[in-house]
């Protein structure tokens, strides 16, 4: 019996490009069921030998339970199963919710250990490739109730094994989110057989999750409103030369609100975030 049989899928709580997200029921417990729209099978193919090749268990990524194809009214599904957070995105929740020092502090720690965990290599039998994410971005990184994140979203990664001096990058023709490009993506420079390039293109786009995560911590009962890195220089769904232009041409990094620095956390999470905002950070 596959495991996608035993599940009831009682709400949908997420919709877009990539198909669905729902709550469901399994052995009594809430799950998520990600169902792809056939045309980014090749994600759901990606995340799925991913999980099934690699021992990713790990507090700041996203638990996978079970990878199924499932035939729905005469056409294939495909889904992946995971653990649920109730809380959502992180994108959702700094909408909705400011943050003190101890909060700011434990999703960004979170996050970066998310990714730190992506990209080592680990050798032995529990081992596990260096991975790069390549879809860093707030919709990808999920909020627990313990108040730390975890990744999700694997369907872009690209994988590496010093043994074998290997890159896999597989063959999804999907790219990654154009607002959170890296300088190096969009002037097309980017060396495509080297997979040290693929991990500074999360750091970029780590630098760019810092910031929208660090408006949100209130300093002296300030806080600015959330807004998406680049907000005020590009459209709502900006073109890959609107990004290029903005980022390359323009050189323009978002902007550091001047009270961050009457504060020592932010001042030190600006000074962060600017590292991750190199041409070519490392």
């Amino acid at each position: 019996r596959t495991v996608a049989r035993q599940i009831t899928l009682l709400e949908c709580v997420g919709k877009g490009r990539y198909g669905e997200v729902w709550r469901g029921q399994w052995q009594g417990e809430n799950v998520a069921v990600k169902i792809f729209s056939s045309r980014d099978e090749k994600s759901w193919f990606r995340e799925t030998e991913l999980y099934n090749t690699v021992l990713l268990r790990h507090e700041n990524i996203l638990g996978f339970i079970a990878s199924d194809m499932t035939s729905r009214n005469s056409s294939t599904q495909l889904w992946l199963i995971t653990h649920y957070h109730e809380m959502g995105s992180l994108y959702d929740y700094l909408q909705l919710t400011t943050l003190d020092t101890v909060s700011c502090l434990r999703i960004v720690l979170s996050i970066a250990s998310g990714l730190a965990h992506l990209h080592i290599e680990i050798f032995g039998t529990q081992g596990k490739p260096a991975i790069a994410h390549r879809d860093l971005k707030s919709k990808n990184i999920l909020v627990k109730k313990n108040g730390q994140c975890c990744i999700a979203d694997l369907g872009l990664a690209v994988m590496h094994s010093q043994s074998t001096n290997q890159l896999d990058v597989g063959n999804n023709p999907r790219v990654g989110t154009k607002r959170y490009m890296a300088p190096e993506v969009l002037d097309e420079t980017i060396q495509v057989d080297c997979f040290d390039s693929y991990k500074r293109v999360d750091i970029w786009a780590f630098g760019l999750v810092l910031w929208e995560v660090a408006r949100r911590m209130v300093s002296n009962g300030i806080v600015e409103d959330y807004k998406p890195p680049f907000y005020d220089v590009v459209p709502n769904d900006p073109s890959f030369e609107d990004m290029r232009k903005v980022v390359c041409v323009d050189q323009q990094r978002p902007n550091i609100p001047n009270r961050w620095f009457s504060d020592p956390t932010l001042t030190s999470l600006a000074k962060l975030m600017k590292e991750c905002w190199y041409h070519n950070p490392s």
